[in-house]
């Protein structure tokens, strides 16, 4: 079973929810952090790492001499990776896809591909389970390959274990890569008109990837009722509804995790949990 724990924004408290999941689980869990732009949930899971390795792409290499400038490759590209500089083709490394259209088309065959670095991906175990992890090179664009890559390690550990992965934030490429094919996604939202507006997106897009989709209210005490006016209106799940609380908070600001130390909030996550599977098994 996998769970992925997704938001319309950030700062929704989604990698909190991710992680007191983690912890209540009265199995062992794999979890999986796909969020590889600002990865955290090792700091509170506190892995201990086995394995690093680096992440490639193939990206197009150009033999200038071959070349008979055509413009064939650079008409292909859909990405505008390809820019022609008199006559002669250029790569913008950071918007190329890998998709080798430009070697389909080259009727020289001047173009090869070759690896490039663009992360790292992490893989070891924790208190309860196997974690891995990807982080993206500072100054790259496009995360969607360490997250496949994340989820491959990941489910080759899986042994028919539950899988939680903590998505990237809002409803764009990365995340799309991040739930693909799972089994529940969990909205995290809060109840505010932002909160509305990104979860309606984070909406649309599980029903596009026709996805099972609960919601859990953070700080339900602020805000308005948009947040459950439209779930009741779309017959979304609002599987939990959590309060400001400020030991939470303290407790979130050390390290720490809060089902372990506070027993209300525990029995909370629990019951979140339980419902999570009764929806999943619908």
């Amino acid at each position: 079973m996998q769970i992925v724990t997704a938001s319309g924004k950030g700062g929704t408290g989604k990698t909190t929810v991710a992680i007191n999941l983690a912890y209540v689980c009265n199995t062992p869990v794999v979890v999986l952090d796909c969020d590889v732009e600002e990865p955290n949930v090792h700091l509170f899971l506190k892995p201990k790492i086995d394995s690093t390795r680096r992440v490639e792409v193939d990206i197009p290499s150009f033999d200038q001499e071959l070349c008979t400038s055509c413009g064939a490759c650079h008409d292909a590209c859909r990405f505008n990776a390809i820019v022609l500089i008199k006559g002669k083709p250029l790569l913008i490394n950071e918007l190329c896809h890998s998709c080798g259209a430009c070697l389909h088309v080259c009727p020289v065959d001047a173009i090869t591909e070759v690896p490039r670095e663009i992360g790292t991906i992490e893989a070891g175990t924790w208190q309860n389970g196997s974690f891995s992890h990807g982080m993206l090179d500072i100054g790259e664009a496009r995360s969607e390959p360490i997250i496949e890559q994340v989820r491959q390690i990941g489910l080759q550990k899986e042994n028919d274990l539950p899988v939680l992965i903590d998505a990237p934030p809002g409803t764009s490429c990365p995340v799309i890569a991040a739930v693909r094919n799972v089994d529940y996604v969990l909205l995290v939202t809060e109840p505010t008109p932002f909160g509305l507006h990104d979860l309606k997106l984070a909406v649309e897009m599980t029903r596009a990837l026709k996805l099972k989709a609960g919601v859990v209210i953070n700080r339900s005490d602020i805000g308005d009722s948009g947040v459950r006016d439209y779930c009741r209106h779309e017959n979304l799940p609002v599987l939990a509804e959590f309060p400001f609380d400020r030991r939470i908070a303290e407790i979130y600001s050390t390290g720490g995790i809060a089902v372990n130390e506070l027993d209300d909030v525990r029995e909370s996550y629990v019951n979140l949990l339980k419902r999570i599977f009764a929806e999943v098994n619908k």
